[in-house]
């Protein structure tokens, strides 16, 4: 009997059910994956598509910057076309500080490589504080070609520390022009708070001083940019692209650089300052302030020794003379108040006054008012008053004047008020007034103040472009042409310069033809009759010179000064010159103040003789 198989270890093979179950088990696989392709492809789908932008962009932010390319700045040139401010290639390190892990450490091991100076280190880190970190921040500007080398052995040791190469200013002329054209200085943290960040951008220098300061905004520029590739150590690989900077507009001035150097050159070192006018325009055609300094010093930094040196010399030598330099007038202002009497109808020109030598006030006996000549200059009418300058009879005339009309009729010379010249610091000076002194001193005006205003001293101050723009509008036969530097403006090289818009002048101040001429032919009489008091300024000169000296007192009789300087009328006296030719067609007016001579006379003629050789000649840039 055969024998029954164990249930227990029975195998009974079903195919049908292993099917199903591996079908079972395949689909699940399948949709597992399916799914988890799915997520992956979802998750791609938001990587690459839903957020390309972004993680483009950062992509782009890592392997691409942005360099701003910074504007060539205008050139500035003479009416004639000489540059006076220039750019020269230069080179500067420049730092990333976000690129860089201890900025005092890094400083500290740089400065054993290239040199970097206190001032160098504190600016820096002034200006890196109004900087964005990826911002690239000056440290040290024009390297010499032995520091370029130097850093280039160690430059692997300063990561975010490159050298740049970039356009720095110079002054070829140097301190001939320093009071006019000025100087470009590093941008501080002042300048940088209100300064367009992206207008400025990369820039490193802003006008200080001058023309370079009035006209910032057509000297600077637009900025350019360049895309560019650079590796993982943020080197430079190739550019992108790249949208080129706008260069700032070149300037021509009206001032004739000729004029220029005859005028510093003729007063030898002295302290003063001295102002040539094209009455027919306005035009400044030289502006001389000495002494004077080295514009070229202030480009890069100057180091604090030499700037205190400027700053605290005795004689000024950052002070502009011709734009805030207060002086008396002295006797230049006599045919302003000559004109003035004429024109109230307080006398007329024949009209006769006696010099004794001594005016009183009428009522007063007490004070006596001197003439320059002790004994007087006999009976004299308007034109011998003026050529002789004759205290009596201008004392006389200021006090019948009263000195509410005084002031005036003397303002409408432009006195007591800035000129509106296109240069920042212009003084206002002082025009004697009633108001004056009672704002002042909360005084009361008294009738012995306008006698002596009445000869340009007391309570008088002017500046020397506030003489030589009054001299002009008596040039002009009282039409007063507001005094200007800037001549014409070229946009891009290519292009003609372009005549700057001129201020509309004002109509003439004088009312009687007959008044302008009595006031001339005395002026004439100054330079050109024996007892005038410039007699032989005009010999040899090919037109007829009409001019006024002018004396003033530097100190006061009782100032210590008066004692120490001496019997030495050099030192006590500043002296005045204006002047205008020719005189019946006036084509340049002059104003020269000397604050220690004799006579300014001498200046004047040095420019006008350096002015009659170049007036023909055709060197002048021509505008269109």
């Amino acid at each position: 009997m055969a024998a029954r198989p164990d249930s227990k270890h029975a195998r009974i093979k079903d195919a049908r059910h292993e099917s199903t179950l591996f079908r079972r088990r395949a689909i699940a696989g399948f949709l597992l994956i399916v799914a988890c392709l799915s997520l992956l492809g979802a998750r791609f789908f938001y990587l690459q598509v839903s957020r390309h932008e972004e993680f483009s962009s950062r992509s782009d932010s890592n392997r691409i910057s942005i360099r701003r390319i910074v504007p060539s700045r205008g050139l500035i040139y003479d009416r004639n076309g000489v540059l006076l401010a220039d750019n020269t290639a230069a080179f500067r390190l420049e730092v990333v500080p976000e690129q860089v892990g201890r900025m005092d450490a890094m400083l500290e091991a740089l400065g054993a490589v290239v040199p970097l100076s206190e001032d160098d280190v504190q600016h820096f880190n002034a200006l890196r504080r109004t900087k964005r970190p990826f911002d690239s921040v000056p440290l040290r500007l024009k390297l010499s070609e032995d520091e370029i080398a130097r850093f280039s052995v160690e430059r692997w040791r300063f990561p975010g520390v490159d050298v740049v190469p970039y356009l720095t200013r110079s002054y070829p002329l140097g301190e001939e022009f320093a009071h006019v054209v000025g100087y470009v200085g590093r941008i501080d943290i002042n300048e940088a708070a209100r300064l367009d960040a992206d207008l400025y951008a990369g820039t490193t220098h802003i006008g200080k001083t001058g023309i370079e300061r009035s006209y910032e905004a057509q000297l600077h520029g637009k900025p350019g940019y360049e895309q560019v590739e650079v590796n993982a150590d943020k080197r430079v690989q190739h550019s992108i692209k790249r949208e080129a900077p706008t260069p700032g507009n070149n300037l021509y001035l009206a001032i004739d650089s000729r004029l220029q150097k005859v005028a510093e050159t003729a007063f030898a070192g002295r302290a003063g300052a001295a102002v040539a006018i094209d009455p027919r325009n306005g035009e400044v055609l030289a502006m001389v302030s000495i002494p004077t300094y080295d514009p070229n010093l202030f480009v890069n930094g100057i180091n604090q020794i030499d700037y205190s040196t400027l700053l605290n010399a005795e004689d000024r030598p950052l002070l502009n003379r011709a734009l805030a330099g207060g002086y008396l007038p002295g006797s230049t202002v006599k045919p302003y108040v000559a004109l003035a009497g004429l024109e109230l109808g307080i006398r007329k020109p024949e009209d006769t006054v006696l010099s004794t030598g001594e005016f009183y006030i009428p009522g007063d006996s007490k004070r006596a008012y001197r003439d320059d000549q002790r004994w007087g200059h006999g009976r004299v009418d308007l034109r011998q008053a003026i050529a002789q300058s004759v205290n009596t009879y201008f004392y006389g005339m200021a006090l019948e004047m009263g000195i509410d009309r005084f002031s005036s009729s003397l303002g409408k010379f432009g006195f007591g008020k800035p000129t509106g010249i296109d240069l920042i610091g212009e003084s206002s000076g002082v025009l004697p007034s009633r108001e004056w002194k009672r704002g002042r001193f909360n005084q009361a005006w008294y009738p012995g103040e306008t006698v002596i205003a009445g000869i340009g001293q007391g309570a008088w101050v002017i500046t020397p472009i506030q003489l030589g723009q009054a001299v002009s509008i008596i040039a002009a036969r009282g039409v007063r042409y507001p005094p200007h530097l800037l001549r014409a403006v070229q946009e891009g090289i290519n292009t003609d310069p372009q005549p700057a818009p001129l201020a509309a002048p004002a109509p003439s101040i004088i009312h009687n033809a007959a008044n302008w001429t009595a006031v001339e032919q005395g002026m004439i009489g100054v330079v050109n009759t024996p007892s005038g008091t410039a007699h032989g300024m005009g010999d040899g000169f090919p037109y007829v010179i009409a001019g006024k000296t002018g004396t003033a007192e530097r100190f006061s009789r009782t100032d210590e000064e008066w004692t120490s300087i001496g019997s030495s009328p050099i030192q006590r006296h500043q002296v005045l010159f204006e002047c205008f030719t020719p005189a019946d067609d006036a084509r340049i007016a002059v104003a020269v103040a000397l604050e220690a001579g004799r006579n300014a006379a001498p200046i004047a003629r040095a420019i006008l003789d350096a002015w009659a050789r170049y007036d023909d000649a055709p060197r002048e840039v021509t505008l269109k």
